[in-house]
C-alpha cells in the first residue's frame, strides 16, 4: 500500500519506516532536514517536506496515499519535561496536525488512519487489569492525546478504518531518556515515583514499531500496545537492580507533581485486544528482557565513560 508517515524520523518512526518498506509498502515520510531526508531514502522511503500545521500543504502531501499514519511528537528533553510550555508543539501535533491529516485523508479517499496515543489516560486501578473498555481519567495535560484519538474516530465514522494505539512508556537504547535512566541505575537510583505496589505499563520501542505495522491489518478501534507483563515499581527496581548489580532506591511518591503524576498511578494495562486482533507479539514481553537488550547495547558506551 501507499503509506504516508508523519513523525517518520522520531524514535518510533525510524523503526516503522524500514519495517514497512521491507514488507513491500510504498512509503512517503515527512522529513524536516536534509540529513533526515537522506536517512529516509536509505531506508527505502520517499522523503517529503511539509508543514503539518498547514492544511493545504498536508492535503498535497497526503495525495493518493491509502494509509496515513500520525506518529509525530516533539517530546522535550528530561530537563524540561516538567515545564508545561515544553509540550506546546507536541500538543499542536496531536490537535492541529491530526485534524489536518484526517481532513486530507478523508478528502483523498484514504482507507486507513493510524494515530499514536498513550496508555496513561486510564485511572489508577491498583492491581486490576485495564483494557480498552476501562473508563478514562486523563489529567488536563493529556487532553491533546484525547483530541488526537477523536480525530481517528472521526476518520472511522467517515467510512475509513481509524486505529488508535495507546502506547506504554517507551524505552530503548537510542532514547536519551532511557540512557539517562540506565546511567542513574548504575549509580543506584531509579527515578520512578509512586507506591512500591503500583503497576506501570511500558513498551520497548521495537515492539511499539511492530505494533504500528500490525495496525495496518487491525479492525478499526483503540488498542493498548504495551508489554505482556507490567511490573510494579518495586519489581522494576528489583529487576533493573539485578541487571546492573546495584540495589536501587526510588523517590518517595509525594514528589510526583505535574506530568509525573501519570507515573505515580497504578496502571496494569493489558495488550490482549491487539494480540487477538493481529499477529502482533512483543519481542520483549517484560522489562527484564527489554532492559537486558538496552544494557547490552549501551555497554560499549558505558565502557568508554
Amino acid at each position: 500500500m501507499k503509506v504516508l508517515i508523519a513523525g517518520a524520523t522520531g524514535v518510533l518512526g525510524r523503526r516503522v519506516v524500514p519495517a514497512l518498506t521491507a514488507a513491500g509498502h510504498e512509503v512517503a515520510a515527512v522529513a524536516r532536514s536534509v540529513s533526515k531526508a537522506d536517512g529516509l531514502r536509505a531506508q527505502g522511503a520517499a522523503p517529503i517536506e511539509v508543514d503539518l500545521f498547514d492544511p493545504a500543504a498536508v492535503a498535497a502531501a497526503v495525495g493518493d496515499s491509502e494509509v496515513v499514519m500520525n506518529l509525530a511528537t516533539a517530546i522535550p528533553p528530561a530537563s524540561r519535561m516538567l515545564r508545561r510550555s515544553a509540550w506546546t508543539t507536541t500538543d499542536r501535533l496531536r490537535t492541529e496536525a491530526s485534524r489536518n491529516l484526517v481532513d486530507a485523508a478523508l478528502a483523498s479517499g484514504a482507507t486507513r488512519y493510524v494515530q499514536e496515543a498513550l496508555a496513561f489516560v486510564y485511572p489508577d486501578t491498583g492491581s486490576r487489569w485495564i483494557d480498552e473498555d476501562t473508563g478514562l481519567d486523563a489529567p488536563p495535560y493529556t487532553r491533546a492525546v484525547l483530541a488526537a484519538e477523536a480525530q481517528a474516530r472521526r476518520f472511522d465514522a467517515g467510512g475509513g478504518t481509524g486505529v488508535v494505539l495507546r502506547f506504554g512508556l517507551f524505552y530503548c537504547a537510542d532514547s536519551a531518556q532511557t540512557r539517562d535512566m540506565a546511567a542513574m541505575a548504575r549509580r543506584g537510583w531509579l527515578p520512578m515515583p509512586g507506591r512500591g505496589d503500583a503497576y506501570q505499563s511500558w513498551v520497548h520501542v521495537d515492539d511499539a514499531a511492530s505494533a504500528a505495522v500490525a495496525a495496518l491489518d487491525a479492525p478499526g478501534g483503540v488498542y493498548n500496545a504495551v508489554e505482556d507483563q507490567p511490573l510494579t515499581n518495586d519489581d522494576h527496581a528489583a529487576v533493573l537492580g539485578e541487571l546492573v548489580g546495584r540495589r536501587l532506591r526510588r523517590p518517595p511518591s509525594w514528589v510526583a507533581m505535574g506530568p509525573l503524576r501519570l507515573q505515580a498511578r497504578s496502571q496494569r494495562v493489558s495488550n490482549r485486544r491487539l494480540r487477538e486482533a493481529t499477529a502482533w507479539r512483543p519481542s520483549f514481553p517484560s522489562r527484564r528482557e527489554g532492559w537486558t537488550d538496552v544494557l547490552e547495547r549501551l555497554s560499549p558506551v558505558a565502557a568508554d565513560v
